[in-house]
């Protein structure tokens, strides 16, 4: 079983996050990082997925529905973790993705949505 890698989209990219995740030996990269800002949601998803991302974002109007798009259309994707970014602090975040990334491997994580409240408010 691989573990979770994750890609996080220019919505949620908090560089606190990210160096905390980092300092942890999670695998963790950003659109900005990668000269990605202003790429549609399915081409950041697609492109996640081809790279084997887990797709982190706050955005979770538009990437729950993309989600539900792509099981429509029999497209697979690596996985989906959705925050509500402004109603926890990244220590709270970074505990909870660290909780799901030790239960779940990333292919447990494919065509599957996670919504980071359920790890943080446990």
């Amino acid at each position: 079983m691989s573990r979770i890698r994750l890609y996080m989209d220019e919505d949620s990219t908090a560089r606190s996050l990210v160096l905390a995740l980092q300092n942890r030996g999670i695998d963790v990269t950003t659109s900005l990082n990668l000269n990605r800002l202003g790429h549609i949601n399915e081409e950041q998803l697609t492109w996640a997925t081809e790279q084997g991302f887990v797709l982190y974002s706050s955005n979770i109007r538009d990437f729950y529905r993309l989600h539900t798009d792509f099981l429509t259309k029999e497209q697979s994707h690596a996985g989906m973790i959705l925050v509500q970014q402004q109603r926890y602090s990244v220590g709270e975040i970074m505990r909870g993705i660290l909780r799901l990334i030790a239960v779940k491997s990333a292919e447990e994580m494919q065509n599957q949505v996670e919504f980071l409240s359920t790890w943080i408010d446990e």
